[in-house]
């Protein structure tokens, strides 16, 4: 059974979810607390925990220093062979891209390592933010091998980097990837847009080219993603019994 207070809580959340569809567009300013309490006529425990659960299901985002706000929404991806452009337009958002550098460069070790290049050769780096409704979601960061791809950096690179690997005659068909949260460094928080330090998924994907294992390496890549924007899914079956 349900308490007095589990029940003002509930309908709060339901006020507040029917305020933000009412009216409020992503990226608005929610009331501040103090108001949202005597609107209601409860207390502040109940308003943010109001709140604090909008905030795990994606509909309000949280800026230190700076208030709540609806959020822009969270795309939910599924672990499997993606590009960007497709999780953003599978959760219903159109993606865009701007890019932030597109050069030759040393590569750090384990992009140069990846691609099989000697510590003095170079690659083609390219820097990206990735957006969603015009909001900033990530921020991808490519090594690519130039003997692979020497005209690369002519491309249009506002679009998919996996749609141009595979017009070159280079398709990625195997990635390995790592997940892990982090602290979003000071220069990628600015680009997307929050605070220093605020926790965000850090991606380290090695993708390969060509129908046989392993494959030829074709990039390194390290993605950092809006935590409040970017959720991860997948599906998990029973173990087999063993025979």
């Amino acid at each position: 059974m349900e308490t007095h207070n589990e029940l003002k809580h509930v309908w709060v959340r339901r006020q507040l979810q029917e305020l933000v569809a009412a009216g409020l567009r992503p990226g608005d300013a929610l009331l501040g607390e103090r108001q949202l309490e005597e609107q209601f006529g409860v207390s502040r425990i109940t308003v943010r925990r109001a709140i604090s659960e909008l905030v795990q299901d994606g509909a309000l985002v949280r800026i230190k220093g700076k208030g709540t706000f609806v959020s822009h929404g969270m795309v939910r991806s599924t672990l499997h062979l993606a590009s960007f452009n497709e999780d953003m337009r599978a959760a219903g958002l159109e993606p865009s891209t701007r890019v932030i550098s597109a050069t030759t460069a040393t590569p750090p070790e384990a992009a140069a390592e990846h691609l099989g290049l000697t510590p003095e050769s170079k690659a083609h780096h390219i820097s990206r933010l990735r957006l969603g409704n015009g909001a900033p979601v990530s921020v991808d960061e490519s090594w690519l091998p130039i003997r692979l791809l020497p005209d690369l950096l002519s491309e249009d690179l506002n679009g998919s980097l996996y749609r141009i690997l595979s017009a070159s005659g280079h398709p990625v068909q195997r990635v390995e990837q790592t997940v892990e949260a982090a602290p979003a460094p000071e220069t990628t928080a600015a680009l997307l847009d929050i605070e220093a330090g605020a926790p965000v998924l850090l991606f380290r994907r090695r993708s390969f080219t060509g129908p046989d294992e392993p494959g030829t390496p074709i990039e390194y890549s390290i993605s950092i993603y809006r935590a409040d924007r970017y959720q991860i899914s997948m599906r998990l079956g029973a173990p087999v019994p063993a025979g």
